[in-house]
Parts: structure tokens; C-alpha cells; sequence
């Protein structure tokens, strides 16, 4: 039977997902892209916030009509699934198979069940251990997850009642992954968790991602490795003097702060406040002058007042993030935030998130029109139909996240290869390279 995939959300979700099409395909299931042509639609959900979980139902609802033609069977899973499977169950009978996150050990019996193939019941009991992953994300760079699940109750996220408290991987079951994947030919791993930083405190006693790291610079023929998802409060000397020091791993911190005013941050349960992050960003920028720095904000925070806002606001514009995400709060079930009284009406919360997105595209601006004149490294993932055109990534840019380079010449250059080039001009969020 042909099978196609739909995936939604964090790259977290999409490495299950990945995953999921391995454990098909070493079943002899043919997978295909267009979902006019599968006879089972599988979609990975998200359910970490309101747009979230409506994309997800509404994704349901248009895969669901191809159960009018070719499709047979139409599975969900994820993390709306987990939240919400009786609700779902109820509100969606045109879906034959609802799978939750904390059933993933056991996903390959259920499908198995629902197309009565009862061949290889035994294979598949520790998902994490799943060794047949599909990389969806081209032939450049593939996703590492460290660990799954967090620990920090944050009193906003869903996280910890949808993938519970963090369980990090053993290091040596990591390395396993990423030397097979380079021997793959991946050229860039890019290491994911809920918290990167508190890798290893789960089952080590201690973080131990700078060490990780390290292993992960010996493999021969791994060019860049980046961690996203930094908390600023883990991010100690050792892991700065790592990053510093190793030529593979890109000068690139995303460092989700969230806010600046130490009122929010004590509301939101963060373990930071204002003075540790601002300590955080100029040690970084003093250490590692080339270093890019991402942060991720949030606005109409409960109880968040003008005065918190501004204080937010002029912050960011001293600051002048590389690189930067804002989202306005969504209240989620069952979070304690969802509880506190002073809610912040929506046109307050949008007018916010506006403010703030205008200022961030100004200093992006600026940022980048000082590159011009420097000479980078990058990454060729593409070209246009005639071949002058080139198109790819600098260690500043993360995949599908950031912005790309493009690289104008002559010259016959190979998808995947690293080539250097000097930057002549800036255009919104990318590079002009020659």
C-alpha cells in the first residue's frame, strides 16, 4: 500500500514523523508525496498553542476528503493527539486511527491492528531506538534529538503535559545516530530539544551538552553542527569556551528569553531575570565576536503591563538581536498562566507583537548591511534553471528558520559543497554573495 505523510510543528515532531515513514518503509509500505496517490494519509500533529491546534483540525479535515478517492485509511498522531484523543475521537470519525505520544513504544502494533498485517509485533517497542528514519529534510542536514520531553514548567507551556518532564538519550546512542548520518553524507547535524542546554542533568547528574558537542566535533566528515532551544540560565563558560574553540560547531546561539522584566519572568516561572540575560548576551558577544544570537519573545503575557512591555521593547532595541521571533501569549488548558485573572485583551496582545516585529525588522536591517564586505563561508543547496544562481546558507542562518545566500557566478558549483564568497549586498532577510 502506498503511504503519505503530513507533518506539523516543531522540527522535533517531524523527526518522529521521520521516524514513522522509516518504520513503513522497512515494511515494504511505498511511500509517496502527493496524498492523491496514498491509500493511507498519516499527519503528526502539533497542539503547543490555538493556531497550532487549528491548523492541525483543519489539516485532518482536508485529508480527510481524500477518503472519497484513493485513501482508505487516515491515522493521527502527535501532540494534539495526547491532549485531546477523546475529544477528537468524537469530533472526527472520518479518522480510522488515533495514535497519542505516550503510545509511540507501541504505534507499529496499533497500526498493524487497524490493517490487520499482524507481521512484526515485536519489532518496533522502544521508539526512541528506531533505527530506519527517513531524513525529509534534503540531502545537506538532518535533525539530531538529544532528548524529548522538559523539565522547566513554564507556567505558559503545554509542553510538559503533552511529552512530560525531559528524558535525554544516552550520549553514545546519539553518537551512534550522527555517525551513521554522516556517513549518509549529512554535512550539518543540528541538534534539537525542549531545553538543549539541560541535556544530560536527567540521567547524568549534571548538563552535559559541551561535552557531547566535542564527540561530535571528531566526526571526520561533519563540517558545522548548531543546538537550537539554548535557555539562558544553562548556558555556562564551559559550553561558551566549546562553541568558541571548535571550528565545526557554527558561532550561532538561540536563546529563547521570552521577556526582560523581571516581573513577567517571575510570573512565567523562568529561571532567569533581566540582569542574568543581559550578563549572558555581552559575555557571548565579548567571547565570540562573530557569534549570531536568536532569541524568541512574548507579548500580552498575563499581568503584563505597559510599562513591562516598554521595558521589553527598549531592551530589544538596545540589544539588537541577529535574529528574532516574537509570539503573542496563547492561553493553553490546564497551564497555570491560563488561571491568573489579568488576561490581556487580543487588539492589546496584536498591537504588542506589531510593535515589537516593526522594530526587529529595522535592526535586522542594520545587521545585516554591516556584513557587507565580509568574506563567509557557505553551504550550496540549490541553483536556478540556468545554473548562475545559486542558492544557500552561512553558519548565521538555520534552515527554513532564517534567512538564505545567494551566490551570483560563472562558476560550476556542486549542491552540497562549501565554497567561500564575499558579501556584496543585503535584500530584506538574506545575503548577496559574489
Amino acid at each position: 500500500m502506498k503511504v503519505g505523510f503530513v507533518s506539523l510543528g516543531c522540527s522535533k515532531n517531524l523527526v518522529d514523523t521521520e521516524k514513522t515513514i522509516g518504520i513503513f518503509k522497512s515494511n515494504e509500505y511505498e511511500i509517496v508525496n502527493n496524498p492523491k496517490e496514498a491509500e493511507i494519509i498519516v499527519i503528526n500533529t502539533c497542539g503547543f498553542i490555538e493556531s497550532a491546534k487549528e491548523e492541525a483540525i483543519n489539516t485532518i479535515l482536508e485529508m480527510a476528503e481524500y477518503k472519497k478517492k484513493k485513501c482508505k485509511y487516515l491515522i493521527a498522531m502527535g501532540c494534539l493527539v495526547e491532549r485531546y484523543k477523546d475529544e477528537l475521537e468524537k469530533a472526527l470519525p472520518e479518522v480510522d486511527l488515533f495514535i497519542k505520544y505516550s503510545e509511540y513504544n507501541f504505534l507499529w502494533e496499533q497500526i498493524e491492528n487497524l490493517l490487520g498485517d499482524n507481521k512484526n509485533k515485536e519489532k518496533y517497542k522502544e521508539f526512541d531506538k528506531v533505527e530506519d528514519r527517513v531524513i525529509s529534510t534534503g540531502d545537506n542536514f538532518a535533525y539530531l534529538k538529544i532528548a524529548d520531553g522538559c523539565s522547566n514548567r513554564c507556567t505558559y507551556c503545554a509542553i510538559p503535559y503533552i511529552r512530560g518532564p525531559q528524558i535525554s538519550r544516552k550520549m553514545e546512542d546519539i553518537i551512534k545516530e550522527a555517525e551513521k548520518l554522516v556517513e549518509e553524507g549529512y554535512k550539518e547535524l543540528i541538534l534539537i530539544a525542549q531545553d538543549t542546554t539541560k541535556y544530560g542533568i536527567d540521567i547524568y547528574g549534571k548538563p552535559r551538552l559541551a561535552e557531547l558537542l566535542q564527540e561530535l566535533c571528531k566526526l571526520e566528515k561533519l563540517h558545522w553542527i548548531r543546538f537550537l532551544y539554548a535557555y539562558p540560565e544553562t548556558i555556562d563558560d564551559e559550553l561558551i569556551k566549546v562553541v568558541k574553540e571548535n571550528d565545526k560547531i557554527c558561532k550561532y546561539f538561540d536563546i529563547p528569553i521570552q521577556h526582560i522584566s523581571d516581573t513577567v519572568l517571575k510570573r512565567m516561572n523562568r529561571q532567569s531575570n533581566g540582569k542574568t540575560i543581559r550578563n549572558l548576551i555581552q559575555k557571548l558577544r565579548k567571547e565570540i565576536p562573530e557569534v549570531v544570537i536568536r532569541t524568541t519573545v512574548m507579548v500580552g503575557f498575563p499581568g503584563e503591563t505597559k510599562e513591562d512591555f516598554e521595558e521589553l521593547y527598549d531592551f530589544l532595541k538596545e540589544a539588537r538581536f541577529d535574529k528574532l521571533g516574537c509570539f503573542a501569549y496563547s492561553k493553553e488548558d490546564g497551564t497555570p498562566a491560563a488561571r491568573i485573572k489579568e488576561q490581556i485583551h487580543p487588539m492589546t496582545k496584536k498591537s504588542r507583537y506589531n510593535k515589537i516585529m516593526s522594530l526587529q525588522q529595522e535592526i535586522s536591517k542594520e545587521n545585516l548591511k554591516k556584513q557587507i564586505g565580509r568574506n563567509v563561508e557557505i553551504l550550496i543547496e540549490d541553483k536556478s534553471f540556468d545554473g548562475k544562481i545559486y542558492v544557500g546558507r552561512t553558519y548565521m542562518d538555520v534552515p527554513e528558520i532564517d534567512g538564505i545566500t545567494y551566490i551570483n557566478t560563472d562558476k560550476e558549483l556542486q549542491i552540497g559543497d562549501f565554497i567561500k564568497g564575499k558579501i556584496i549586498d543585503v535584500s530584506n532577510y538574506d545575503l548577496i554573495v559574489k
